[in-house]
């Protein structure tokens, strides 16, 4: 039986179970949390991002949840810098063209500021005269900073991403740095 983890990925957590990075560094890993051994990310999620990770122990299904061949629709929760206008949004809806080429079209809708939404240790930064907005983004591939690079192109850098749900798997009400178990076909 293929066996599957949904974690809820802190801000500042690398996306792995060692840190190869210089030595003598001491960022946290997956490792801090999950103590099941043989499990891999499905996927990554970059440092200063938060939100749902898959984690399973079967190499297939592994591959199946990550290669954007299977086109698995990943969610995201994004606070941008700026208040977006019917351009922007259109833009994105559409795909833009970034350094490594167009991303497919994306499913973008502004919503109001997520409710229970745990703080982010350290606070986003806080500017009176530049006002922000939540977007909830849904997208079918998976390039290295891909959101970020999309909200950046239309002129709204994104200050918090949470990844929400990944198919029908979904955060939920899973805390920060916690784990559960969830079938092999979705939450």
């Amino acid at each position: 039986m293929n066996r599957v983890i949904l974690f809820n990925k802190p801000f500042g957590v690398l996306s792995q179970f060692t840190d190869k990075g210089t030595q003598g560094s001491s960022r946290p890993t997956l490792s801090a949390y999950i103590d099941q051994p043989g499990f891999y990310p499905a996927g990554r999620l970059d440092r200063d991002s938060e939100g749902l990770m898959v984690l399973t122990d079967n190499g297939a299904l592994q591959a199946r949840i990550a290669h954007p061949k299977y086109k698995r629709a990943k969610t995201y929760l994004v606070q941008v810098e700026g208040r977006p206008d019917a351009a922007a949004l259109d833009a994105l809806r559409r795909g833009v063209t970034l350094k490594d080429g167009p991303t497919k079209p994306a499913e973008i809708t502004q919503v109001e500021a997520p409710e229970g939404l745990w703080d982010r240790d350290p606070p986003v930064r806080y500017r009176k005269t530049v006002p922000d907005a939540w977007l909830r983004i849904t997208i079918r591939e998976g390039r290295n900073r891909q959101v970020r690079r999309m909200t950046a192109h239309v002129g709204l850098p994104t200050l918090r991403l949470i990844r929400w749900s990944i198919g029908d798997w979904h955060l939920n009400d899973l805390a920060p740095g916690a784990w559960r178990w969830a079938s092999e076909t979705g939450a």
